[in-house]
């Protein structure tokens, strides 16, 4: 079991402690999420959906306009952005402290949610690679940062699982080059996320989970996305909706090898799963 270390994120001018695991609640704008059970169209569905999300004990309300699913069609930024005004309107007029991440690689939109709705977080799944301007609006919107492993692009990703190193080699110098731009930058609050799923196998994506643990070394929090994901489908052999006891599973290996943030569609489960092993730890001062 991993001891933790303080880490801290400074969200929306308070310090939090980030050593300890927190869950964040996926809500879809999109038509086309390999969830079905996670997609959220209307007024209504969208109240219920964050109101869940918040009652079951996330931290984090993870918004997204862009499916990102393998080969996933690309939508313009015209889009992308009415579907995210049109449920960001809807979920801060109901919940207006409310903690909200932005899933989006697009830097026009990330200014645009922080700017118009007070967003805390922009999780982006191309780490700038997507749009070479989000590192600069990043530093100027002073607001945490996730970036995430990816080769090529949601609609090409999976063309892109061959390594010229191995595949933690390869990964570690991709973040220790991102986190040292946005260093210079002064971004100073950032999140690694792996990308399980994203430009891996299941063979890789098990290695990853497999070594977590090693991406310590940044002295980062590190979000784990893994809910529902083919890596456990294929290995089960179940579909989407009977994915949720080996997301359960990998969850607790993940958080025990050190994520500090769980993404996931299903909160309750999660925040049981967090609440457990934070009372496993609790055994260290003995």
């Amino acid at each position: 079991m991993i001891k933790s270390r303080k880490m801290y994120i400074n969200v929306k001018g308070t310090l939090i402690d980030f050593s300890l695991p927190r869950v964040m609640g996926i809500l879809n704008l999109t038509p086309d999420s390999f969830f079905a059970g996670s997609r959220k169209q209307t007024e209504a569905e969208i109240i219920a959906r964050a109101g869940q999300i918040r009652e079951e004990g996330a931290y984090i309300i993870d918004v997204g306009g862009y499916s990102s699913r393998p080969s996933a069609r690309h939508i313009p930024e015209e889009e992308e952005m009415e579907r995210l005004d049109f449920g960001l309107k809807i979920l801060f007029r109901e919940y207006p402290d409310a903690i909200v991440s932005v899933d989006t690689f697009r830097s026009g939109i990330a200014r645009k949610c922080v700017e118009k709705y007070g967003v805390a977080f922009i999780n982006d799944i191309s780490a700038g690679e997507m749009d070479k301007k989000m590192f600069d609006t990043v530093a100027d919107l002073k607001v945490p940062y996730i970036i995430m492993h990816m080769n090529g692009t949601p609609q090409t990703m999976m063309q892109h699982i061959t390594y010229e190193e191995p595949l933690m080699k390869e990964i570690f110098l991709y973040f220790s080059g991102k986190i040292n731009a946005l260093r210079q930058k002064g971004v100073n609050d950032i999140i690694i996320d792996p990308g399980f799923g994203f430009s891996k196998n299941t063979p890789q994506n098990y290695y990853l989970m497999h070594f977590l643990k090693e991406f310590r070394i940044f002295e980062l929090p590190i979000l784990v996305g893994i809910s529902r994901k083919t890596m456990i489908r294929e290995v089960l052999g179940c579909p989407v909706e009977e994915a949720l006891n080996g997301t359960t599973v990998l969850n607790t290996i993940a958080i025990s090898k050190g994520a500090s943030v769980l993404r996931v569609h299903d909160v309750k489960e999660a925040v049981e799963c967090v609440g457990l092993y934070n009372k496993v730890k609790e055994t260290d001062a003995y």
